[in-house]
């Protein structure tokens, strides 16, 4: 007779129970301590169970926890969007990874110490590390495909649990912990254990090269000039970037270094020029449609960058524009439908002024234009994001009055989707998009339509998206993470 599961003993690594903390370094070392060990005593089980067959038990670690409790009402510096927690409760939440997320965790955690002048509590959690990412970024052993081994996986060892791998706490549907008290971060560690795992499947480069400044493409073209720039940036020692990354984990420190390129390249090639305290810009190439753009967005969101922005092609409406016309997004039309269940259509996706004055900025830097006259090459306004790349096949009366009832003046597949996922993830956002046609006016993306101005405003357009993200970068955290994307019931931490 088979003994089921919930049958057999639990074995699982002796921890010591919560301890509190004031100094956020000790709390986080505290975390890297329970999480490692809990990681070994399931790598070490798992390896046994291999080789040996079925075990007379079930083997179970868990993920640390921070807990922080507030008896108090007093007011917080509400100039801050982060940092603090609103009123009195117990807030908790699983980690992950914190030697990938220590300077991010000794941050958030130091702000809430020092915002309440109450201490942290680190301890074991109630939730239970799946095998499958504890086994994440071992080597050579990987968990096999339910039915290779002679016995059920989950008859000794815990899987993912949709439970707690899911964005309920960003899209405020009120989650709540087993105990009832509130979440303290955006995301579960099963959550973020998810989405690393699929970053490395996607993008094929580890989640410690990305960067907390990312830029979106959907053209190849960006790519090459991303290291063009790259190699250009490491050729200068006061330039402060220290090497590029590329898919496979092939990275160069030198500007005349070979990048190496794996024989088959991901779904969505990404690039990493990286920089001190992961200061850097990672250039991710989405490819075409929503799909992707979400796909990209729901996991990048786990590390919990800076700024995101889309760079790319999109079709022009207007036909007082050229091709190669820069388009800056200063509202969204949703015709993408990828996201109508995690944030609904009636959403305002608000433009942030912090992001839309550095993209304005990058654009008088490197095109030299400014004031009126940036107006030749540059419109503001509403750009529409569909799920149909080929809508001028249809019937276009439809389309066509709701594009001019808005007021938009470009047209593509991935803006939108990137801007609303940036707002329900609390990732400020921003579009700067490039006119490679204009379908409504005779002018539709064929072979040989390039004219000099294109080519030179499409080289020119990766380099203002990286002069972009550097005026990010020397912005105050606290003033890139605008209070505009923070809810009524908000975590504290980023």
């Amino acid at each position: 007779m088979t003994v089921s599961h919930r049958q057999l003993p639990v074995q699982a690594p002796e921890l010591a129970g919560p301890e509190r903390f004031n100094d956020a370094t000790a709390a986080v070392d505290r975390l890297t301590e329970l999480y490692e060990a809990g990681v070994a005593f399931l790598r070490e089980k798992f390896a046994a169970t291999v080789n040996e067959g079925m075990p007379a038990c079930r083997f179970r670690a868990y993920y640390p926890e921070i807990r922080f409790t507030t008896a108090s009402y007093a007011q917080i510096d509400s100039r801050l969007s982060f940092g603090h927690v609103a009123e009195p409760g117990t807030y908790v939440t699983t980690i992950t990874r914190p030697d990938l997320f220590r300077n991010y965790l000794i941050q958030q955690v130091g702000l809430l110490i020092e915002n309440h002048g109450l201490p942290v509590a680190i301890g074991p959690s109630a939730t239970p590390i799946p095998v499958h990412f504890a086994m994440g970024g071992s080597g050579a052993m990987t968990v096999p495909q339910e039915g290779v081994l002679e016995f059920s996986l989950r008859d000794v060892f815990d899987v993912p649990d949709l439970g707690t791998t899911n964005d309920d706490i960003v899209n405020g549907y009120g989650f709540p912990y087993g105990d009832g008290v509130a979440p303290l971060a955006p995301f579960t560690a099963q959550r973020v254990d998810y989405s690393l795992a699929r970053l490395s499947h996607y993008m094929a480069t580890d989640p410690e090269h990305f960067q907390n400044h990312i830029l979106f493409t959907n053209y190849q073209f960006y790519v090459e000039e991303f290291e063009t720039v790259a190699r250009a940036m490491l050729a200068d020692p006061d330039s402060g970037y220290t090497s590029f990354v590329g898919p496979g984990n092939s990275e160069i420190t030198a500007a005349d270094q070979p990048l190496d390129v794996p024989a088959k390249l991901p779904q969505m090639p990404t690039y990493h020029l990286k920089r001190k305290g992961s200061a850097g810009i990672t250039l991710v190439n989405i490819g075409v449609g929503p799909s992707n753009a979400k796909t990209a967005t729901d996991h990048i969101a786990v590390l919990r960058p800076h700024a995101w922005l889309m760079v790319g092609h999109c079709a022009g409406l207007r036909n007082s524009q050229r091709l190669g016309d820069f388009v800056l997004a200063h509202a969204y039309l949703r015709e993408d439908h990828v996201l109508d269940d995690d944030l609904p259509v009636w959403t305002p996706i608000p433009p942030l002024a912090e992001i839309q004055t550095s993209l304005e900025q990058a654009v008088e830097d490197v095109t030299k234009l400014e004031g009126y006259e940036l107006k030749r090459i540059m419109r503001t306004g509403t750009v529409a994001t569909i799920d149909n790349r080929n809508w001028e096949l249809r019937d276009q009366s439809g389309p066509v009055q709701r594009l001019s009832q808005s007021r938009a003046i470009a047209l593509d597949m991935e803006s939108a989707t990137i801007a609303a996922n940036g707002f329900r993830f609390r990732v400020p956002y921003g579009t700067l998009l490039c006119v490679s046609d204009k379908p409504l006016h005779g002018e539709l993306k064929l072979p040989g339509m390039a004219s000099e101005f294109y080519r030179t405003q499409v080289a020119n357009h990766l380099l203002i998206g990286v002069r972009a993200m550097e005026l990010i970068r020397e912005m105050p955290l606290e003033r890139i993470h605008s209070r505009k994307l923070r809810s009524f019931e908000e975590t504290a931490f980023l």
